[in-house]
């Protein structure tokens, strides 16, 4: 299963340099939208690494389909506090790892 990166290229720039090789940057709120309908189609990509400012920006249809998904499972990172990791661990495994 590959990993995905979705956001500016300044976001995606550091997984290159890790050796991420799926990076979209799309521009426009119509390309994001298509970008993440193609990526919850995909059946190779099993993460979704999006910048949470990017994620709060999308309409909320397609965020509450992004936070159900199970493969790919979509991660929201970024410089604000956010509580969209933990929430995805505790959903996976049943357990909230920061206690």
């Amino acid at each position: 299963m590959d990993i995905a990166v979705v956001g500016t290229p300044e976001f995606t720039l550091g997984f290159q340099l890790a050796g991420v090789s799926h990076l979209l940057n799309p521009e426009g709120e119509d390309a994001m939208v298509s970008t993440f309908k193609s990526l919850l189609n995909n059946k190779s990509v099993g993460i979704v690494v999006v910048d949470s400012a990017i994620l709060a920006a999308l309409p909320e249809r397609l965020r509450d389909q992004l936070s159900a998904s199970v493969s790919p499972t979509v991660l929201g990172i970024g410089t604000e506090e956010d509580t969209t990791l933990r929430d995805t661990i505790r959903k996976a495994i049943g357990v909230d790892l920061w206690k």
